[in-house]
């Protein structure tokens, strides 16, 4: 389906008329979905034949993940049964043939190296036991395999130069992650870490700021956001030529090494 990341909401059942063609004109309406969208997307290049979403929720992700990769199976884990009942109803309107979802944990996984790619994104921070979360990932990669992880960071920008600890949002456990401390975790876990940068530079993170102002993540005043994203879009949109070297979110390319294939770490 042609359009804007995330146009395939438009097809969502669950969604009203105005909702639907909202999302079929800008895309996936969630300012914050997008940025990381703009800079997760790219870490996950690569020739992959089997990928999974970890915690897919709506199914941007892996809606985008079987777009850009068309000869690989993507599949979607979501523990909302309802999400994922969705999400394969839009899979199936888009004619996405390789994407579909099921219902499961993502701390529950008992996939045994059957993907080349997972992707988790701003999960972690949703999980107590975070360390054995990130194990279940690592043995659903095959020896070699990647892992593209994105989590907010522990702290924000306030008013583009003042720092914060990250916001309060509902079914957080943590507010977030400080970069070092996030690999710390996945070397624990048994990954190898490649690559680590900031996501959210000044931009984007003013954009994001207004954006909570107006929905506290909560999906409140639907009507005023409506009216606010284009704009919030279209800002945060040079975010994505920025590098920043400290921001509100963290996004880490792990992989799980080849020698340790059969050796669970402790």
């Amino acid at each position: 389906m042609r359009g804007l990341a995330g146009c395939e909401l438009s097809l969502d059942p669950g969604r009203g008329r105005a909702e639907r063609l909202y999302a079929r004109v800008l895309g996936a309406p969630a300012n914050g979905l997008r940025i990381r969208l703009r800079h997760v997307l790219p870490a996950t290049n690569g020739g992959h034949s089997a990928i999974l979403d970890a915690g897919s929720g709506s199914g941007v992700f892996s809606f985008e993940l079987a777009k850009r990769n068309p000869r690989a199976q993507v599949l979607g884990v979501e523990l909302d049964p309802e999400l994922v009942e969705r999400a394969n109803e839009i899979a199936r309107r888009a004619g996405l043939v390789n994407c579909r979802f099921e219902a499961g944990d993502v701390t529950q996984l008992e996939f045994d190296g059957e993907f080349d790619l997972v992707v988790s994104v701003d999960n972690l921070e949703h999980v107590e036991d975070d360390v054995a979360a990130m194990k279940k990932l690592r043995g659903a990669l095959r020896p070699g395999g990647t892992l593209v992880v994105h989590v907010p960071a522990y702290e924000r920008r306030w008013l583009l130069f003042g720092r914060r600890v990250n916001f309060e949002v509902p079914g957080h456990v943590r507010p977030g992650y400080r970069a070092d401390e996030l690999a710390e975790k996945l070397l624990e876990a048994g990954f190898e870490i490649d690559r680590q940068v900031y996501t959210y530079g000044p931009v984007e993170t003013l954009t994001n700021n207004i954006s909570y102002l107006i929905t506290r993540a909560d999906q409140r005043n639907k009507g005023l956001y409506a009216i606010a994203f284009p704009a919030l879009l279209g800002v945060s949109y040079f975010g994505k030529f920025s590098s920043p070297r400290w921001g509100a979110g963290v996004l880490t390319r792990a992989r799980r090494p080849v020698e340790a294939a059969g050796r669970s770490p402790s």
